[in-house]
């Protein structure tokens, strides 16, 4: 591999830990949105608490997508900042009034309208910003934002493309998913059993979504399916193998295993993605290698990442293990 090869790796590896992460946050905010039945207040609940200790730190990684494609890729970066700037935009503002919310509504002194209100604007952002963020994946591989003798041109809207349309879809269904399959290991009794039903009907909404993509794919994003269809295929096959390990994990009540089986089913949605487009950074104008920054550039990078890793690593460690670890959920 070339040191932008290396470069692009360490960018999907960072979106892959964003995905699982900051993925279940989005989907809790999503089940916490939908929540209805009897047991709706203590569904909220168990939301707020899964998500309390962790929610600030799990953006860590887009600091680290976003340090890393601007570092090592330059005007990589700048074709997607300005030409997705109206999506980027509102993924950003929906990652502000989300932790707005949620600190908002948690720390309000009673109950009331102001907090039914603050939960509507934490749920809605839960599911905008992720979907906008698959929106701007399915842009990029659609060919329809162009980069010209260095000028970003737009054809149309590609975020609005149906392939982007189809990929922010999948994308917040995922992070349901994700969030309804970890939520079911942090609850016990009745709550466990709400979330395993979450789980099951997210996971079929996943299977739906991404049959839908399909026909997208194949007429949106010629280029894209070939790859998924040749070199990605393995990526492809162990992704749709591991997402049916989760629902089967998760609907025999097997549920740290259907955690796992999850996690890299989202993992290997991204890395396929990523070797489907490779060598493209934005099809079909830029490229890895010629997005690339120049080779000392990218070997401070990949030499500085090992050392922030260091770092980053065990903190997180630390934090899983105070607030998700056994001791911590029975307390």
């Amino acid at each position: 591999m070339t040191l932008a090869d290396l470069g692009a790796s360490a960018g999907v590896a960072a979106m892959v830990a964003y995905a699982v992460l900051g993925g279940a946050d989005f989907g809790g905010g999503v089940w916490d949105l939908l929540a209805r039945g009897p047991r709706r207040v203590e569904q909220r609940a168990a939301i707020a608490r899964a998500m309390g200790p962790v929610w600030e730190a799990n953006h860590v990684w887009l600091i680290f997508v976003v340090v890393i494609f601007f570092t090592a890729f330059p005007t990589g970066w700048a074709a997607y900042a300005t030409g997705l700037s109206a999506p980027l935009r509102v993924a950003l503002l929906g990652i502000v009034l989300r932790g707005v919310a949620f600190v908002f509504r948690a720390y309000l002194p009673t109950h009331g309208s102001g907090e039914h209100r603050w939960g509507a604007v934490f749920g809605a952002a839960s599911i905008v910003t992720p979907f906008m963020l698959g929106a701007c994946v399915g842009a990029i591989s659609s060919g329809q934002l162009r980069v010209i003798d260095g000028a970003v041109v737009l054809v149309g809207s590609p975020w609005a493309a149906p392939i982007a349309l189809a990929m922010g879809a999948a994308g917040a269904s995922l992070c349901a998913f994700l969030a309804a399959v970890f939520l079911t290991v942090e609850t016990e009794g009745e709550l466990q059993e709400d979330f395993r039903r979450k789980a099951q009907l997210a996971g079929a909404v996943v299977v739906l979504g991404a049959a839908a993509t399909i026909p997208f794919t194949r007429t949106g994003a010629p280029h894209l399916w070939s790859g998924l269809m040749t070199r990605a295929l393995p990526i492809v096959v162990a992704g749709t193998l591991a997402g049916a390990g989760a629902f089967v994990a998760v609907s025999t009540r097997r549920y740290r295993a259907a955690r796992l089986l999850a996690i890299a089913q989202v993992a290997l949605v991204i890395v396929g993605w990523a070797v489907a487009q490779h060598p493209f950074l934005i099809f079909p104008d830029v490229t890895v290698a010629a997005a690339a920054a120049p080779a000392s550039t990218l070997r401070f990078v990949l030499w500085s990442l090992p050392l922030g890793l260091a770092i980053i690593g065990p903190s997180f460690w630390l934090l899983f293990r105070v607030f998700k670890g056994d001791a911590a959920r029975l307390t």
